[in-house]
C-alpha cells in the first residue's frame, strides 16, 4: 500500500510542487478554506510527476509502450523525414495521456539514439490526428543492435506547454529506460518497422515500460478489441 501511495516523484516536478505549496500557504492566510483547495492541487501536482518503478519485459524483439494512457490511433502513415525511417508508410501507434496519467516516457527498445529533432508548433488537442503534424513535438529515433529502428514522437497537447527530453543523439538506452516527459497532458506516436503488426487495439489502456506494443520476432496479425 505504501508503494502505491508514496510513489517517487520525478525531479522535474519538484519546483512545481514547491510553487503550488507556497501558493496554498498564501491563500490560507487570506481565507483558510482556500488553503485546502491549494493543498489538493499540490497533491495532484505531486501525483502528476510521479515516477513509479515498472517491471520491464526483457525478451528480445519486444517493443514496449513508451507512455501511460489510451491507445487512441493505429494507422499507416509516412513518418517525418527527419526521423530517418524512410518514405514508405509505417504503422503508427498513438498513445494519448490525460492529466491524470504518469507522464514519464520510456524507451520502447534498447539501442542507440540516432536522432533527436525538436519542432515548434501549435497546442491543439493531442487526441486529434492533425496534432502529429501541427503541434509542438520532439522526434526521437532509436536503433537497435540489429539495425531495426523505432521512431517515437513526443507531442504537446492542449494543456501541455513543455516537452522535456533527457537524451541526445549518440546516447545509448536500455529498453524501458526513462528518456523524457511532457508536462500536463499530451501524446506519443510510435512508428513500428515495416511489416510489424501492433499487439494492442484502439481504446486499450497502455502502461509505459510494461505493455507490449509489438513483437519484432514474430508475424502476428494486428489485434482487434471490443469493449465489454
Amino acid at each position: 500500500m505504501l508503494k502505491i501511495v508514496a510513489v517517487p516523484m520525478h525531479k522535474e516536478g519538484r519546483k512545481f510542487v514547491a510553487i503550488f505549496a507556497a501558493i496554498s500557504v498564501v491563500l490560507g492566510l487570506i481565507w483558510q478554506p482556500l488553503f485546502w483547495l491549494g493543498a489538493g492541487v499540490t497533491v495532484w501536482c505531486y501525483y502528476f510527476f510521479r515516477n513509479p518503478v515498472r517491471i520491464v519485459p526483457q525478451e528480445a524483439g519486444l517493443v514496449i509502450s513508451p507512455a501511460d494512457g489510451i491507445v487512441s490511433l493505429i494507422e499507416e502513415l509516412t513518418p517525418p523525414a527527419d526521423m530517418g525511417l524512410g518514405r514508405e508508410p509505417l504503422t503508427r501507434v498513438s498513445v494519448f495521456m490525460n492529466v491524470f496519467n504518469c507522464h514519464v516516457n520510456r524507451a520502447p527498445i534498447a539501442g542507440k539514439v540516432t536522432s533527436v529533432v525538436y519542432h515548434h508548433g501549435k497546442f491543439l488537442n493531442a487526441s486529434l490526428d492533425k496534432a502529429s503534424m501541427h503541434n509542438e513535438r520532439n522526434s526521437v529515433t532509436i536503433e537497435a543492435a540489429d539495425g531495426v529502428r523505432i521512431g517515437v514522437v513526443q507531442i504537446a497537447g492542449l494543456v501541455a506547454r513543455r516537452i522535456v527530453c533527457f537524451v541526445s543523439e549518440g546516447d545509448t538506452l536500455g529498453v524501458g529506460h526513462r528518456f523524457g516527459l511532457i508536462r500536463f497532458g499530451s501524446r506519443l506516436d510510435i512508428y513500428l518497422p515495416k511489416g510489424v503488426a501492433p499487439l494492442v487495439a484502439v481504446g486499450q489502456t497502455s502502461v509505459a515500460g510494461e505493455t507490449v506494443l509489438a513483437d519484432l520476432s514474430t508475424s502476428y496479425q494486428a489485434r482487434k478489441g471490443l469493449p465489454e
